[in-house]
């Protein structure tokens, strides 16, 4: 029954965030066609990769949306860094993702996480945009990379063409993209309920802090692809189990831009060569930023826990209850076709 209890208590609270996530979701995709994302990453400079890193956060893409759009991008004159950038930061960090993790986490985890993003997004693609630049496949098909989600590669480069209304792009927050997410999320949710209830805070206290530990981490959620918002509650439950926020923080980092896919995609489309130099510098500038991340807070005092507590004390319950139910109605796709049209 506590496993039960604390499952409910943590999808309640992040329910109505991720409900609020999926709207802004929708009207982003409506908003900013493909050409646009063209025109803002042309180019293999400095300026370039920082673009496309911060255009790719807000995205509504998981990996397998991203790749697709990356490829189309790449293949219309965006270099390998900007490339690589916006293959980093889109599934790493995402509108819905970012108010989760504000209240599971804690805003300063939530900050945390978008600026530790945004570096690792720019430092590994101007890392990759050394390692030179390759012919381009004239007619190489993209392979799906996700079909345990329900999304493939043809789907997927659609949803980067299909219209830009703001009603499709609601339309696709609320059926692709959840259809994406749900079978993680759910998971997600349930690893963070047997966490906080049947491992003890001090149980993992003594892998916490330290350097190795930290090493560990990305090593660990380097290979686990995990998406980024089923990411957050697997990270608030290890951080209630007492590893130290820095190690939460190289779990979110480095989860959810590895898939197998993206590896598979950029060893073809750059070279073994990029694809080490992607993943050394994933490895070690996730693990500089969660030491720099524990440092500070060991300087400052700050608990990401407590706050984390204090914001989901914002909305009462009876919100939290609707924006629950409503995902719910929303993530059973008979119901959803037939009452709603998506």
């Amino acid at each position: 029954m506590s496993l039960i209890n604390e499952l409910l208590s943590i999808a309640l609270s992040a329910a109505p965030w991720l409900l609020l996530g999926l709207v802004i979701a929708g009207l982003i995709k409506a908003l900013m066609p493909e050409h646009l994302l063209q025109r803002w990453m042309g180019g293999r400079g400095l300026g370039s990769i920082t673009r496309a890193a911060v255009i790719g956060m807000p995205l509504p893409l998981c990996s397998c949306g991203a790749i697709p759009t990356a490829l189309a991008l790449h293949r219309g004159g965006a270099g390998r860094g900007p490339t690589t950038s916006f293959l980093i930061s889109t599934p790493g960090v995402g509108v819905d993702s970012m108010l989760i993790t504000s209240v599971l986490l804690g805003p300063l985890m939530a900050l945390a996480r978008v600026l530790g993003a945004l570096v690792t997004a720019i430092v590994t693609g101007i890392l990759v945009g050394f390692t030179g630049q390759a012919a381009l496949p004239k007619s190489t098909p993209v392979s799906s990379c996700c079909a345990s989600k329900g999304c493939d590669a043809d789907s997927a480069n659609a949803h980067a063409t299909e219209s830009t209304g703001v009603i499709a792009g609601l339309k696709y927050a609320f059926s692709d993209l959840l259809d994406d997410i749900s079978s993680w999320m759910f998971a997600g949710l349930l690893l963070a309920g047997v966490l906080v209830t049947f491992v003890p805070p001090e149980t993992l206290v003594g892998f916490s802090g330290g350097l190795l530990a930290l090493i560990l981490m990305a090593v660990i959620g380097i290979p686990l692809y995990i998406c980024a918002t089923a990411a957050t509650p697997v990270a608030a439950g290890l951080l209630l189990a007492g590893i130290s926020p820095g190690m939460a923080l190289v779990f979110l980092l480095a989860g959810p831009v590895t898939s197998l896919a993206t590896l598979a995609i950029l060893r073809r489309e750059f070279g073994n060569q990029a694809l080490a130099v992607y993943l050394v510098s994933i490895l070690l500038v996730t693990v500089l930023i969660g030491w720099v991340f524990d440092k500070g807070l060991a300087m400052t005092g700050w608990d990401p826990v407590q706050q984390a507590s204090q914001v989901q004390e914002l909305l009462p319950a009876s919100v939290e209850w609707l924006a629950l139910g409503a995902l719910v109605l929303f993530s059973i796709r008979p119901i959803r076709k037939r009452l709603l049209g998506f």
